[in-house]
């Protein structure tokens, strides 16, 4: 299914649901960041997803992992939860979500790397590298968030 990610645009299709999504940031020993190139959009984002129902919000994050990577990870801390009503993503089958992410760190624990019906690439990218790849700047901030060394999470 396409999407489409709407940023603080006064022309943006007014929201019509809202869902808890989840999302990772994973670092290797080396601070390179595990990314996936979406297939939905051709944008590079941390792993991430739907809560669904019957499962904790950090058990949803490792199971996006494991599906969108083929890495297991261990959730360690909260880098932030994204709620802006302003982030509307509009998919093809009509619905417009309004945005609400809560963003995990977690280290990686093994598996080998790989990609799914949600992920056409998938690589560890060192943080200077980031520039040069196509992110939203919802992700972004999400990245930049877990990089600062925030000593509390962020919240909206």
């Amino acid at each position: 299914m396409a999407r489409r990610d709407y940023l603080n645009d006064p022309d943006a299709p007014r929201a019509n649901s809202i869902a808890v999504a989840v999302s990772a940031f994973i670092q290797d020993e080396d601070g390179s960041i595990l990314l996936i190139r979406r297939t939905d959009n051709d944008l590079y984002s941390i792993p991430g997803g739907q809560v669904e129902p019957g499962e904790t919000l950090t058990q949803a994050a490792i199971r996006e992992c494991v599906e969108e990577t083929g890495m297991r990870v261990q959730v360690t801390n909260l880098v932030g939860i994204y709620s802006n009503p302003q982030h509307v993503i509009q998919y093809d089958d009509g619905e417009i979500r309004q945005e609400f992410s809560i963003c995990f760190r977690a280290t990686p624990l093994g598996g080998v790397e790989r990609t799914s019906e949600e992920s056409r690439e998938v690589r560890w990218v060192a943080p200077e590298g980031l520039p040069r790849l196509p992110i939203h700047p919802s992700t972004m901030l999400r990245i930049e968030h877990a990089l600062s060394g925030r000593p509390n999470p962020f919240y909206t």
